[in-house]
């Protein structure tokens, strides 16, 4: 592990607040700019601040992850790439545990209020639904965020650090912000960079530590890379690459740009089911050193095949 990535894991691995961001921002700015890249941040709706490393609108390919990190929730984002229905499924039962605590919340809340103040239930239920909402939208910052994704942003960072200098102008890299509260940072990124949106490939590193099964899901105008991808990213004993072309789903910021590519590490259970399981609880303490050094000697390989 080098110093930088240890740094990221020990000192910066929760970055949800803004004052949380802007201090890894800070810390991180000045390091790439003393290893020759240009670094600027871009603004976006909400409040978000994308980090922008070299020039994306020239670059023949970009490399991206997001580095804002998540509330700390009671359940785990379930994700099945392959099998788009139990994803759905999980969706649904999890919206309905949503709705449970919710309504629990709003009952309980409800109740008091009327015990203190007659006539005051309905502002207690009020109280009981916002502020369980309030909770997992705003509470305390999840502690551990190994995964999801601080994964990625090691990942872009080390390849940004590793570059070539020969392979330097073909490349761009951004750290998105504000992934975790609906993709708002790439699809603002996105709305500037027309050109990157419609021309550009793009691959999204985005929880890539924590799984033995790298999957590089393709969106349409991005399939006819498959081969190069396959030309980068070899297999070896640390790590099964798999290209998906269709019949997935994986939600994340590379969904905004045509020639997208989301790429994930996977667990695999015994009859082959692919799955990430822990992001988003406290259980995301799994960093596999070994995949990021993967992704990285094959990022570097993709950009000196374009």
């Amino acid at each position: 592990m080098t110093p930088i990535t240890k740094t990221i894991l020990t000192e910066y691995e929760v970055r949800k607040t803004g004052k949380q961001k802007q201090a890894f921002r800070q810390w991180l700015t000045p390091i790439l700019e003393q290893n020759g890249w240009a670094v600027r941040e871009e603004k976006g709706s909400f409040g978000a601040r994308n980090l922008v490393i070299g020039d994306p609108d020239t670059a023949k390919v970009i490399y991206t992850a997001h580095y804002d990190t998540c509330v700390r929730l009671p359940f785990p984002n379930f994700i099945t790439p392959k099998s788009p229905l139990l994803y759905v499924l999980y969706q649904i039962v999890l919206t309905f545990a949503i709705f449970a605590a919710v309504s629990t919340a709003a009952l309980i809340c409800g109740v008091m209020a009327e015990l203190i103040c007659d006539g005051c239930s309905i502002i207690g239920i009020y109280i009981g639904s916002y502020g369980v909402l309030a909770l997992m939208l705003f509470g305390p910052a999840n502690p551990h965020t190994a995964n999801d994704n601080t994964s990625g942003v090691t990942a872009v960072v080390e390849m940004a650090l590793s570059m070539p200098p020969e392979l330097r102008d073909k490349c761009a890299f951004v750290l998105f912000d504000l992934e975790e509260a609906g993709l708002i940072g790439s699809s603002a990124f996105a709305k500037k960079h027309k050109h990157v949106k419609k021309n550009t490939l793009l691959v999204n590193l985005d929880c890539v530590s924590d799984g033995e099964t790298m999957l590089f899901c393709f969106r349409k105008d991005s399939r006819k890379e498959t081969d190069r991808f396959r030309a980068a990213f070899i297999q070896d004993s640390r790590i099964r690459p798999e290209f998906l072309t269709k019949n997935y789903v994986y939600p994340s910021d590379q969904i905004h740009f045509d020639r997208g590519v989301g790429v994930s590490a996977m667990r695999s259970t015994k009859r082959g089911l692919l799955y990430m399981n822990r992001i988003h609880t406290p259980r995301d303490t799994v960093y596999r050193e070994e995949n990021i050094a993967w992704l990285v000697e094959g990022c570097i390989r993709l950009a000196g095949n374009i």
